[in-house]
């Protein structure tokens, strides 16, 4: 028998469990391989490993499916029975959320500071001068160029070189889709899987940005496949050996096209898929070019007794960018040398202000997640940042379907913004739910079992003391049920907080549950009298303390009466008393 799921901690899971709820006891051998080729499938047939050698790697998957389950199940039932309302927890999910809010809050919280620059035309130059905070400064330096001529103080030229990005993995990949193509990073998994299964990409949930060392001789037909997939000339000369790095690939190499998709009929396939394999090819061309080459000059110069800076660059050798958008820097002109003269054409202030930080997109919220925290974790970290690649896309999809994130589309960007929901969720979460660190201690523990230095028992043992200890020890945040509002309709204010009441089966509660006000419908006021206390009655005394009752029955003479019911509460206990038209 041969497992010939993913290579990874969790293809080594869905192998198993199938095996074992099948009670299967056969031998088992480990199929290993990243692309779906059929040259790589009969390698890797060829080089089968015994199943017993990625015993850890199952122990370790077991090991965070069921500690996940732990700590998702047990923190999401005791925050939504403290605050009154369904409320998702999770190891990953919670510490994105709170990257999220935290943005907002950083955004909410920000105030513009205006500043103002002056800026002289020379010929077709423009040079800039300073950020100055006050106007009337800024205008009495541009009152002092005027009629002047700039002195050119300084020119430096350097040669500089730009080295091409790494190749795709697929949190790069899944930022490009949604910056350059506006997909979400679900959209951009589900087309590189459905391209991985047709043959024509490899493995995509891999977080490596490099081809193992033996993969270096196939790179050139690779390289040639992403030209016709392209519909693009070579650049020149391939550097395979920048693109090969067995130490940097962990259980898969990067995402690139298979030598098969240069005779896939491209023109069949969805839209999606097509966009995302261009994509994936021009990541491989870009990589095997040389860097790209330019001449930087500077400049400084003296107008008015003020220093006035300006840049510019020169291509010299485009390189890579042959396959990227151009650069938008212009160049200086030739010619110019230090103490040189040069006429001001015009001056003119310029005024601007400081900017917020922007709302998080799925590009640069999966740019955070790979890298939050990653200053507080261990230098030998195996996983660093919240989630992996291959979860990373559906955490996001989660927060939106629980109603903690929405999307919002402004001026062609879609912005990831918490909900009301979302941010009071934030406000009253422990930090060890919300901090990265969570994840990474897991990690470096999970990477012990995997490699038999650490017994799942112990790792388990941690998870159960950790939530035990939450669950024991978590006291709500005062007032914070005012976070979570009842999605239930209100049917009036409570006379005692000012919160909305909300009808149940029983009765009308305050939604505030340190409260405690309540009008039961089955209360002995109203069944002595055969009536019920329905929701308009409820909405009247809530709302003018009264309500007119007819056909009320006596019970000492069995007739029936009308009368106003009024409602008296004294903050700890409520009692209702009748008032009638003749006094």
């Amino acid at each position: 028998m041969v497992n010939a799921c993913d290579a990874g901690r969790e293809g080594e899971l869905i192998f198993r469990t199938a095996y074992h709820l099948a009670g299967c006891t056969k031998p088992m051998k480990r199929l290993w391989i990243s692309s779906m080729e059929d040259s790589a499938i009969r390698e890797g047939f060829d080089s089968l490993r015994p199943g017993s050698d990625y015993d850890g790697l199952h122990q370790a998957a077991l090991c965070r499916q069921k500690a996940d389950w732990l700590v998702g199940i047990n923190a999401s039932r005791l925050f939504s029975v403290l605050y009154g309302r369904t409320l998702n927890i999770g190891r990953v999910m919670s510490p994105t959320l709170a990257l999220i809010a935290q943005r907002e809050a950083e955004i909410a919280a920000f105030e513009p500071v205006p500043f103002y620059t002056v800026e002289l035309s020379c010929g077709g130059m423009t040079l800039t001068g300073e950020r100055i905070s006050g106007k009337e400064d800024a205008a009495a330096i541009a009152a002092a160029c005027e009629g002047s001529a700039a002195i050119l103080q300084t020119v430096e030229r350097r040669e500089k070189s730009e080295k091409p990005p790494a190749l795709y993995d697929l949190t790069t990949l899944q930022r490009d889709a949604n910056r350059i193509l506006g997909y979400t990073a679900q959209q951009t998994l589900d087309y590189l899987q459905a391209l991985y299964e047709k043959k024509l990409c490899t493995y995509p949930r891999t977080d490596s940005r490099f081809l193992t060392d033996d993969m270096e001789s196939s790179v050139p037909g690779l390289v040639s496949a992403a030209v016709t997939i392209c519909g693009v000339q070579a650049a020149g000369s391939v550097s395979a050996a920048q693109v090969c790095s067995s130490k940097n690939v962990t259980d898969h190499h990067a995402v690139v096209p298979t030598k098969s998709a240069a005779d896939a009929d491209l023109a069949a396939l969805p839209q999606g898929e097509r966009e995302i394999l261009r994509l994936v090819s021009l990541g491989l061309l870009r990589a095997v070019c040389p860097p790209h080459r330019y001449a930087e000059t500077s400049l400084t110069a003296e107008c008015g007794g003020h220093r006035f800076t300006a840049k510019g660059k020169a291509v010299l050798d485009m390189g890579w960018r042959v396959y990227a958008a151009p650069s938008k820097d212009a160049a200086l002109p030739d010619g110019l040398a230090e103490g040189q003269s040069l006429t001001v054409d015009a001056v003119q202030v310029k005024e601007g202000k400081t900017t917020p930080p922007k709302h998080f997109t799925e590009d640069t919220i999966l740019q955070s997640m790979e890298t939050a925290g990653a200053g507080e974790m261990p230098e030998d970290a195996e996983r660093k940042g919240i989630g992996t690649p291959a979860t990373r896309a559906a955490i996001l999809e989660k927060l939106v379907d629980t109603g903690l994130v929405e999307r919002k589309k402004a001026k062609k960007i879609t912005s990831l913004l918490p909900t009301q929901a979302g941010s009071s969720l934030v406000t009253v979460l422990p930090e060890v739910l919300q901090s990265p660190l969570l994840t990474a201690d897991w990690e470096q523990r999970l990477g012990e079992v995997e490699r038999g230095e650490l017994s799942p028992e112990d790792f388990m043992a941690g998870i159960a003391a950790m939530v035990d200890e939450l669950v024991k020890t978590y006291q709500p945040v005062p007032g914070a049920a005012v976070l979570f509002p009842s999605d239930k309709e209100s049917v009036g204010p409570c006379p005692r907080c000012g919160g909305a009441v909300i009808e149940s089966k029983k009765g009308f509660f305050c939604e505030n549950r340190e409260c405690r006000f309540v009008l039961w419908k089955n209360s002995k006021f109203f069944t002595a009298k055969k009536k019920t206390l329905t929701k308009a009655a409820a909405a009247a005394l809530l709302k003018k303390g009264r309500v007119k009752l007819t056909g009320c029955f006596s019970e000492k003479t069995g007739k029936t009466y009308d009368a106003t019911v009024v409602l008296e509460d004294d903050g700890t206990k409520t009692n209702y008393k009748l008032v009638f038209d003749n006094g």
